[in-house]
């Protein structure tokens, strides 16, 4: 087997760092690189390795796919969605070159290729070509549109999860990503009536939704702060103690948003439970046990009641004399002392505050700088995460629950070595490798979004004729 002493050495970064200056490709440099590929061992393989990125580049990122979906038109010509799209490119040297544009999905695969970045991310659109902003007012060139994003990261659950922290991420903590997934996905197709959602592991740690509605694209920032602003329930940095503020229960009980009781379930002990307080006796009582240590049961005290301080002091007298006790008895003592308390203080301070420490615990924390901007960027799907080697791919939220990172994200390694035992058979490169699925859900996506820009340039057209 080939070692990594085997493949060409890399090609320094381009002595002019303008993304259109358009060099020829190394031709006899490439067949170097596949011959070197083809003999590699993939156990040995380091997907972060510029000749590896680059192969995966010319053999299986799926550049058409990519385009048809960020040109969100119902043709296949270059729309100014994609012509007027600013491309970012973070080089192997860690150089970083903003305002690329490209007229073709060519272009943008030929320029990838020249320039072999370790990553690209996707901006907006904007009035002008962004290649071309320096031929323009600075005024006058500003973004139009962009699908609207939301981020959510491992790492804002730290405080919480105990099985990993920091960049480490296994199947145990990726259930808080998922049930952050079945809720926000309810709640912006249900709530803002929004219908084409993709989902995109991100390759280490989190998620990303890019939202391609022709009304999502075009909401103007206020908009997204809005709207980012309802999705969001946890406020406060790690030394907030209480980070959730819905308010309080009247004395005829709590009258939360309706998005907020979907995704808790019904109020009080017979009320069926919603996505978020299953997953807090799944997650957080059974599997993560938040609550057996003192740090983490000292955490649980402090958001109970401040008006029920005596049951308070017993909770954790009690505690302190069984240390061992799990969390699902903790948490069954915690709704003992509300049943004693009688039915009005149960249902206006008692159940409030455990519905609090529910969303506190399970609600959705999202990166909310990375939506409220029009022109933020984002990481492509389908680049490779250079820290791990895994493909940022499509996620169906549908089975969200299912997605292991760490086995169903497949690694550069994996891929190659899919290529490679298929080299006989017809069809592109990822049609022969486990990326044949990933991208056939962005194909889906894009089918949904051009029949509907099909059908409204339709109604545009009949609009017209209406004399």
């Amino acid at each position: 087997m080939a070692s990594a002493a085997t493949l060409p050495a890399a090609r320094p970064p381009p002595r002019d760092l303008d993304a259109h200056d358009k060099l020829a490709l190394d031709v006899e440099g490439d067949a170097d690189l596949d011959r070197a590929i083809a003999a590699f061992d993939e156990s040995t393989m380091d997907s972060a390795d510029p000749m590896v990125v680059m192969s995966y580049y010319r053999h299986l990122l799926p550049f058409r796919q990519l385009f048809t979906w960020l040109n969100r038109a119902s043709g296949s010509a270059p729309s100014r969605n994609f012509t007027h799209r600013e491309f970012a490119f973070t080089l192997q040297n860690e150089a970083y070159l903003r305002y690329n544009s490209f007229g073709t999905w060519e272009e943008l695969r030929k320029e990838v290729l020249r320039l072999n970045p370790a990553r690209f991310e996707i901006g907006p659109v904007y009035t002008a070509k962004p290649k071309d902003r320096k031929t323009v007012q600075k005024t006058s060139f500003k973004p139009v549109s962009r699908e609207f994003v939301l981020d959510i990261d491992m790492t804002d659950y730290d405080e919480i999860r105990t099985c990993c922290s920091g960049k480490g991420i296994c199947r145990r903590c990726w259930a808080f990503i998922a049930v952050a997934v079945e809720v926000l996905d309810a709640a912006l197709r249900t709530d803002f009536g929004f219908r084409h959602l993709l989902w995109v592991y991100s390759g280490r740690r989190g998620i990303h939704c890019w939202i391609s509605d022709e009304e999502a694209c075009a909401l103007p920032d206020d908009a997204r702060k809005a709207i980012v602003g309802w999705l969001e329930v946890i406020k406060g940095g790690a030394s907030a103690v209480k980070k959730v503020d819905v308010g309080s229960g009247g004395t005829s009980g709590r009258n939360l948003h309706p998005s907020l009781r979907r995704a808790l379930g019904g109020e009080g002990p017979g009320g069926a439970s919603g996505p978020l307080k299953r997953a807090f006796v799944d997650i957080i009582l059974t599997d993560q046990e938040c609550f057996r240590s003192a740090e983490g049961y000292n955490r649980l005290l402090a958001l109970l009641p401040a008006s029920e301080q005596e049951a308070v002091s017993k909770l954790r007298s009690k505690w302190d004399a069984s240390p061992s006790r799990s969390s699902l008895d903790k948490w069954q003592d915690v709704m003992d002392c509300a049943n004693r308390a009688g039915e009005l203080r149960s249902r206006t301070t008692w159940r409030p505050a455990m519905e609090d420490i529910v969303l506190q615990y399970t609600y959705p924390r999202i990166d909310a700088e990375v939506s409220k901007h029009m022109n933020h960027l984002l990481k492509a799907p389908f680049v490779v995460h250079p820290g791990t080697g895994r493909v940022c791919v499509p996620v169906d939220p549908a089975k969200v629950h299912a997605f292991d990172p760490q086995r169903d994200a497949p690694t550069v390694a994996q891929l190659f070595k899919d290529l490679n035992r298929s080299r006989a058979q017809e069809g592109q490169g990822w049609e022969k490798t486990g990326l044949k699925p990933f991208v056939q859900m962005l194909e889906k996506h894009c089918k949904g979004v051009a029949d509907e820009a099909r059908v409204r340039n339709r109604a545009k057209g009949l609009d017209q004729m209406d004399f």
